[in-house]
């Protein structure tokens, strides 16, 4: 009985140690850097472009810098475009490429706790949300433009369908990539590191999300593209890599089968994780511009 006592006390040790661990990782990217001006200055030349530094305070007071570039021939619309999950604004500039190319000005943001931004934590959308609010007023107060759009991949798709619940004034968007849910894309990282099945991982989950709410008064369960789905009106376009080992298809389907508004889901054939745009350039790129002209 004791040694069975002491496997219990050592295994539930294990288990609280190690979710805390597994938790910190998952809250904190790996070590950033301030992507190059030159990175910015390329860009421009190759598109006939201008550009410039920009930087917003958030509402906890984090700041929050970028790249805004505006179009040699604007054309009155401007885009949003957030990158993943331990990445910054340089993962996005082949949108902005092609963007700026056709007349759309763009927006190349850090998340907060990547790149040049500040924060510490990733919270996957419920203070990020808030965060695309702040660089929607900034270039929505250039009479320039009129028309919003966004594009995020992965991580950034998810917050930017988050922020759909407070930020009602994009045209369209598209989110690359998406989870449906921090909790199930929990539950499904947890398989992918181990091949152990999801339900066994519950306990875990549970005491992450416990740890995270009193550690860091941020409850994981609100980290929703899911719920924000079914409040908005605004269309999305919805792309997935076939292949996605990631992020499974799945999570697309069921924010598209969420959807209250005008919403499409394209799957696209032999692409990983948000690699459409490398797997199938021609269509990706067409795909986009009618979906952001089919919404002026």
């Amino acid at each position: 009985m004791r040694f069975a006592l002491r496997i219990s006390t050592a295994l539930l040790i294990g288990l609280v140690l190690g979710t805390i661990l597994l938790t910190h990782n998952a809250l904190h990217a790996p070590p950033r850097f301030a992507p190059s001006p030159s990175a910015a200055e390329a860009l421009a030349r190759n598109t006939g472009s201008t550009w410039e530094d920009v930087r917003v305070v958030a509402r906890d007071g984090v700041a929050l810098d970028g790249w805004r570039f505006t179009a040699h021939e604007p054309n009155g619309s401007v885009v949003i475009l957030l990158h993943g999950i331990a990445d910054n604004r340089l993962g996005m500039l082949a949108d902005a490429s092609f963007l700026l190319r056709n007349g759309f000005s763009v927006l190349l943001p850090d998340l907060r706790g990547h790149g040049a931004s500040g924060g510490d934590l990733i919270t996957y959308g419920i203070k990020e949300a808030d965060d695309v609010r702040s660089w929607a007023d900034l270039v929505l107060h250039d009479p320039t433009f009129d028309r919003l759009y966004g594009i995020g991949q992965s991580l950034g798709a998810a917050i930017l369908v988050e922020s759909l619940k407070t930020e009602p004034r994009f045209r369209a968007i598209v989110a690359d990539s998406p989870f449906a849910s921090f909790e199930e894309i929990a539950y499904d990282r947890m398989y992918q590191l181990s091949g152990i099945p999801e339900p066994l991982f519950w306990p875990v989950i549970r005491l992450a999300f416990l740890y995270t709410d009193l550690r860091y008064g941020i409850d994981l369960r609100l980290a929703s593209p899911t719920d924000a789905i079914r409040s908005t009106k605004v269309p999305i376009l919805l792309i997935h890599g076939a292949l996605d080992g990631n992020i499974p298809p799945r999570h697309s389907q069921e924010l598209h089968a969420a959807s209250l508004a005008t919403s499409r889901l394209w799957v696209v054939d032999k692409a990983d994780h948000v690699a459409s745009l490398s797997t199938a350039s021609d269509g990706y790129v067409c795909n986009v511009l009618a979906w952001f002209q089919s919404h002026r």
